[in-house]
This record gives structure tokens, sequence and C-alpha cells, in this order.
């Protein structure tokens, strides 16, 4: 005889927020009220319809709630690549950020300076699947005013300008740099030289005005540090390194600079990855760290803890750059508040390790 099998039992009836008001005796708005953390009643009344909700195991439709409010519950964060670490981590943070407001993130990545870069992205955001979006401007885009001049909310973080149409969360490069280069001064270094510069030594003295891009502007405050200490700066111990902030190529330029015979006890990278791919290349020489030569870094990535010696580094900030974000997109989303395009900054601080001396 076969084995017989209880019947399926059929599916449960979906809790609705109509059933939760009834078994409280609340009203449907008193019952929305308490979900959605607002509104005035009595602690009791709140008590009683949380204990209905938990009992009944009621749960939001957010598609309805978004549809219902004119919102899809996304947000868009475009970035140049997610191969950089900097770049996958902040990815990471606005995700964390954007779920503790109900909110999903969709990430996307563009083509750097080409037709299909930022300036598509932006021109044909689709509104429909995201509120808005939060836009990580490439060091090779060149953006203009029109550009982010946009109908939709808009934040921009990174070093490029948003010539005052956008909101623009960054930390402060210059100052970030500077206390970089005072660091190592501060511990024994003479004579510093740079790793992850985007600009010939010939034009090094253009820098000393620059208002946007990273290397531009970390370069400007090495510059003013040297300046403030009084400290000789050698041009000819910056060397390009055009777009490539890899590992390979930090090691490629520590070697120019030992080749070059010029003497130098302190190298600032602009990255962690020009930073290990240097101490790779000093570690190959024999030049030892922090002894002869101090090593400093920035963005504080995961493997700069876990290199050998550990690497000294500028915080990269993004435990402040993701939520401010994303507190600022959802707040032009919301738009019950007229918000002027905004430079919201920080300042960064060292993680000292045992590239540099105590």
């Amino acid at each position: 005889m076969g084995e017989s099998k209880p019947e399926p039992k059929p599916d449960k009836k979906r809790v609705t927020l109509r059933d939760v008001a009834e078994e409280a005796g609340v009203s449907l708005k008193t019952a929305s009220n308490v979900i959605n953390h607002s509104g005035r009643m009595t602690d009791s009344t709140r008590e009683k319809v949380q204990e209905v909700i938990d009992r009944l195991g009621y749960r939001v439709n957010v598609s309805a709630r978004n549809l219902n409010r004119g919102k899809t519950g996304f947000i868009t964060l475009a970035v140049p690549t997610l191969t950089a670490p900097y770049l996958s981590e902040l990815a990471n943070r606005v995700i964390d950020a954007a779920r503790g407001y109900g909110y999903s993130v969709y990430v996307t990545t563009y083509a750097e300076g080409s037709a299909q870069g930022a300036q598509s992205l932006l021109r044909n955001f689709n509104t429909t699947v995201s509120d808005g979006m939060i836009l990580s401007i490439s060091e090779v885009e060149n953006l203009e005013a029109a550009d982010l001049d946009v109908d939709y909310p808009l934040v921009c973080v990174g070093a490029r300008s948003t010539h005052g149409k956008a909101d623009h969360v960054t930390p402060d490069d210059i100052q970030e740099a500077r206390l970089a280069a005072e660091y190592l001064f501060d511990h024994g270094a003479t004579r510093l030289a740079v790793v992850g510069s985007r600009t010939e030594p010939e034009h090094i003295d253009s820098v000393r005005e620059a208002v946007e891009g990273n290397a531009q502007l970390r370069l400007r405050g090495v510059l003013e540090a040297c300046a403030a200490r009084g400290a000789a700066f050698d041009s000819r111990l910056v060397m390009s390194t055009g777009q490539d902030w890899t590992i390979g190529s930090g090691a490629r330029i520590t070697q120019q600079l030992i080749d070059s015979g010029i003497p130098f006890d302190g190298i600032v990278a602009f990255n962690d990855q020009l930073a290990l791919g240097a101490l790779f290349t000093l570690a190959a020489n024999g030049i030892s760290v922090p002894e002869q030569m101090q090593v400093i870094g920035f963005d504080n990535i995961e493997e700069a803890a876990y290199f050998q010696p550990p690497l000294t580094t500028m915080d990269s900030c993004l435990d402040w750059i993701a939520p401010t974000a994303v507190s600022r997109i959802l707040d032009r989303i919301d738009g019950t508040r007229v918000l002027e395009p905004s430079y919201i900054t920080t300042q960064s601080h060292v993680i000292a390790r045992a590239t540099t001396r105590v």
C-alpha cells in the first residue's frame, strides 16, 4: 500500500494593516503611524499596537508603500570601477548606510573619460527605477556645471569640483596630505619623495593653486607642509604615475626614485596600493623601513594593517563619507525642505603603524 501523505495546507493569509488596526481596536491611521514611527499618541496605545504587530507577524509591504509615496525605495551609487579597494569599500558602506533607512542601492560603474562615462550616466539617469544618485567622480572626468545641473537628487563624492550644482561630500585632501607630510617630518624625515603625482616635475608650481583632483590637492598639501617647515622640496623626487595608482606602479616609481641617486628619507604615497608597492621595492633594495626610509599612504585599506611591515596611513573617512552622502541624498529625495548645494567636508587623521618611527 502506498504511504498516505497529509494534504497540503493552504497558504496562510497575509496579515494586512487593517487586520492590525481591527485587532488593536485603533484606526488605520493610528496603526500606520506606529509602523512609520510617527504621529502623536499615548505610549500605551503605541505599545498595544506594536504588540499586535509582533503577535500577528505583520510585515510592511515595501513595494506598495514606496508606490504610494511616489518613491522606488532605491538609490544609485555610480563609481568608475569596483577594482580599487577604496571604491569597493565605499560601495559596501553606502549599502549598509542606506539599509538603515530602509533603502536599497543599485551599484553601477561607468567608463571613465569616454562617451559612456559620467556625462552619459547623468544625462540618461532613469528616475522610474531609482530615486537619486550618489556619484563618485573619476579623476579623468571633466564634468561641466551643465552636466551636474540635473532635475533629480544628486550627491557627489570625491575630489572633483561640482561647480556649486550638487552637494559635494569629501575629506579635505590638502589638509590630509599636509598632515601626512608633517607626520614624517615630526618623526625624523628630512627630504620627501612623492609617489602618485599626476603632474610632471616641470609643472609642479601650478599645483600650488590646485582646487580639485586627489593627486593635485595631495601634492599641494605636501608642498605646503614643506614650506611651513622650511624643508627643501626637490621636484625631481616627484615622478608622475599618470592614472596608474596600483601596487605595480608604486614599485616601479620607487625604483626610479632610488635609481635617480637623489637622497630622500621619506615617501608620501597617494594611496595605500602605491605605498605597498613602494615597500616591496625598498625591501628588494635592502633599504630598511622605518630606520632608513619612512613611508605613509592614504585610505587605510584592509591590506595596509597586515602587510610587513604594517603601513602607516591616512584614514579614508569612509565611515563618515558613506553615511553623510546617504543622509544627504535621502534629505533631497524627501524634499520637505529646500537645500542649497553644499560643500560638506571633514578632516582625516594619521593611523600610525610600523612604516614610520615612534
